[in-house]
């Protein structure tokens, strides 16, 4: 068996190149992803800067511990504070009486020239000891490492999860289609005495070779890769400028073999439609597909489209804040596109029908796209899937934007708005009205089980605000905001006017109940809660809105120490985020345009007697180039077509979520994008049918 094995690869190495390299890609690209993710693991260990001369730092209170609910236990959480409290003024005094004190960069904490030990003695649990690389905590944003470790792992993950997705689609499309054009090798081995059984082990054995030999390939070009990858990061913005790649040996473990179970997995099915081929196989010629799609896969195929879509449903009427998420919108569309992909084969001739050209060559491509649909649906579907993930990534990613920047244009009425952290508030010059806010925090319980923090805004003046608001308002009044009542949106657990909330301050404060002044709809995320300065302690100005007063009030905002924009200021958007979905897009790329110049490159190479028989036909070279191409160009076309079909179908239950959170319905579909992944397919496709044509025309 092993024999027969080499000597098919070693025979027939052209038709497995193309596996070969989109697995060996693959694998190095799990790799390197699994390299990126071990080093997101830890953040480097930084020297303490605030108080780096101090053996010893006391600290406020930084962290707000309530008692919840998991079980039948109660269980006490953390969160972090956005404003720590100072240290107790009875424990400063003490550490003073005894030791030397530093002070520098605010009240929340001192440094200690004392023993560790001492100090834990005297302060309990007044305070928070801090001692090593721990100190580190009172620097200026000390988790600045670990929110860009997250994001990275986040980025990374969602790449090595895409990779793992099309990487597996287009080696099983691969051996699917290898198979087929094989059906007459495997009906001369059932004439000589092989058995089903022999014919599927001898598949299996033929992907654990190529799986093993790719696998290991890839494994040199991830650890290749790695360090290039950390440094386009780095570059790109992506990561920080301290990030590189450790020396972990588990992304390797994972990769190969992650590799060598795709390539087994992707020819399972095939080898089981193999072994039903009769020796009759041997005496077959024509080129029009019966049995296309199998029962199991297209038991599978509609399992998953209709998960899909179901998920899609019930994520719009449950939670459709969601859908607004990358998360989201990144996993949830593969499970569409895998579904239509999986049954493309059952809308390729009724689509290819639908081509109405004059001539015999546009009659040819018809007829011969429409006969041979495995041949077209295997060049479609990863097309599909590049145009779909190019659609619904960039689609619902700018559409989110878009909407953001919509709801926030109508939310205020302001001419001019100052923004800057630490603005001075500004006397209103005659006939101006201004309301300045500032961001603070407020935590509060959702049921017994949970404490949500919410990001809240301090309102100055609620008269001026509620005149220059124009919030999305369901119930009560902006004006009745005070210091005993707080504006809620429909998120929180009680959202009805006049009930009371329980919540913590920003400072860890509370708790204190507050009373329902008004309420929002949901929105995009940024829809309240509203607060007085007396429940936001700690908050300093960051927006100042105003409407009339002219030019002084223009002056007077720049007088208030922020940058003074004319109203509403576009968003810019998160490049990182961007550069993201780039990266996820190009790696379905690669994997697209390596499935096509393989697909289309084995197929054409084994039409020679059916070319040349529309040669003795009277058909020049030049026709027979034209229907090959064409026959490519239209496999792309419908391809492209679905892929809009399932962008369309995201698209549409992304704008029914933004319409029942009451925002702004901005839909885009990014032709420019979609169109350029379309059109990258179509040159790969056109060449790689060509090439051989001429070859076999000659």
């Amino acid at each position: 068996m092993l024999t027969v094995v080499l000597s098919g690869l070693r025979d027939r190495w052209a038709s497995f190149l193309g596996g070969f390299v989109a697995l060996a890609l693959g694998v190095g690209l799990l790799a390197t992803m699994g390299l990126g993710l071990s080093a997101t693991s830890h953040a480097p260990e930084r020297s303490p800067q605030r108080f780096a001369s101090s053996p010893v730092v006391v600290q406020g209170q930084d962290r707000l511990t309530l008692d919840v609910r998991r079980g039948p236990r109660t269980v006490p959480v953390e969160l972090r504070l956005d404003r720590p409290q100072p240290v107790d003024g009875r424990v400063l005094r003490e550490l003073r009486a005894r030791w030397t004190v530093t002070t520098t960069g605010g009240p929340d904490a001192v440094g200690v020239d004392a023993p560790a030990a001492e100090v834990r003695a005297l302060v309990g649990d007044r305070a928070r000891v801090l001692t090593g690389s721990e100190r580190t905590r009172v620097d200026p944003d000390p988790e600045r490492d670990a929110r860009a470790l997250v994001t990275l792992g986040a980025l990374l993950g969602t790449s090595g999860g895409v990779t793992t997705f099309v990487s597996v689609f287009v080696v099983a499309s691969t051996f699917a289609f290898a198979v087929a054009l094989r059906r007459r090798e495997f009906g001369l081995l059932r004439t000589a005495g092989a058995t089903p059984g022999q014919i599927r082990r001898l598949l299996l054995a033929e992907a654990a070779v190529l799986g093993v030999l790719a696998s290991a390939t890839g494994c040199a070009l991830g650890a290749l890769g790695a360090p290039l990858l950390a440094r386009a990061l780095v570059d790109g913005g992506l990561a920080p400028a301290w990030f590189t790649i450790g020396e972990a040996s588990w992304p390797f473990h994972t990769a190969f073999w992650t590799g060598v179970t795709v390539a087994l997995a992707g020819a399972v099915a095939a080898s089981r439609r193999a072994g039903k081929v009769g020796p009759t196989a041997a005496l077959r010629e024509a080129d029009v597909d019966a049995d296309v799609l199998p029962l199991g896969r297209a038991v599978l195929g509609t399992v998953l489209l209709l998960a899909g879509l179901g998920l899609l449903v019930w994520t719009c009427a449950t939670e459709p804040s969601a859908l607004l998420k990358r998360k989201t919108y990144t996993t949830l569309p593969m499970l569409l596109i895998t579904g239509v992909a999986l049954l493309s084969p059952l809308l390729v001739r009724p689509v290819a029908r639908l081509l109405r050209s004059r001539g015999a060559v546009g009659t040819l491509v018809r007829e011969n796209s429409a006969a041979a649909v495995r041949r077209t649906a295997a060049v479609a579907a990863p097309v599909l899937v590049t145009v779909a993930l190019a659609g619904t990534l960039f689609g619902s990613a700018t559409s989110v934007t878009r909407a953001k920047e919509a709801e926030s244009r109508e939310q205020t009425a302001a001419q001019y708005v100052a923004r800057g952290e630490g603005l001075r508030e500004p006397a209103a010059p005659d006939g101006a009205v201004l309301s300045a806010t500032g961001a603070t925090s407020v935590f509060v319980r959702d049921g017994a089980e949970a404490v949500v923090k919410y990001g809240a805004r301090a309102v100055a003046d609620p008269a001026a605000f509620a005149e220059l608001a124009r919030l999305p308002v369901v119930a009560g009044d902006l004006r009745d905001l005070d210091d005993r009542s707080i504006v809620v949106n429909e998120e929180f657990e009680r959202h009805r006017v006049g009930e009371t909330v329980e919540l913590w301050r920003a400072d860890g404060s509370g708790p204190v109940r507050l009373r329902v002044a008004a309420v929002l709809a949901l929105g995009t995320g940024d829809n309240g809660p509203y607060v007085t300065p007396a429940n936001a302690p700690g908050a300093a100005l960051d927006r100042i809105d105003a409407r009339g007063g002219g030019a002084a009030t223009v002056r007077a905002l720049e007088a208030s120490g922020g940058t003074v924009s004319s109203g509403h200021r576009p968003s810019e958007g998160n490049p990182q985020n961007r550069l993201g979905m780039i990266l996820v897009l190009g790696i379905a790329l690669v994997y697209t345009v390596i499935g096509l110049a393989n697909t289309l490159l084995m197929a054409t190479s084994v039409r020679g007697g059916e070319l040349a028989s529309l040669r003795l036909a009277g058909a020049t070279r030049a026709q027979i180039l034209r229907v090959v191409t064409g026959e490519a160009a239209l496999a792309v076309a419908i391809g492209a077509g679905l892929g809009l079909v399932v962008t369309g179908v995201v698209l549409g239950a992304l704008g029914a979520g933004l319409a029942a959170l009451s925002a702004p319905v901005v839909l885009a579909l990014p032709w420019m994008v979609t169109g350029a992944a379309a059109g990258a397919c179509a040159t790969v496709a056109v060449a790689s049918a060509a090439l051989p044509a001429w070859r076999l025309t000659r």
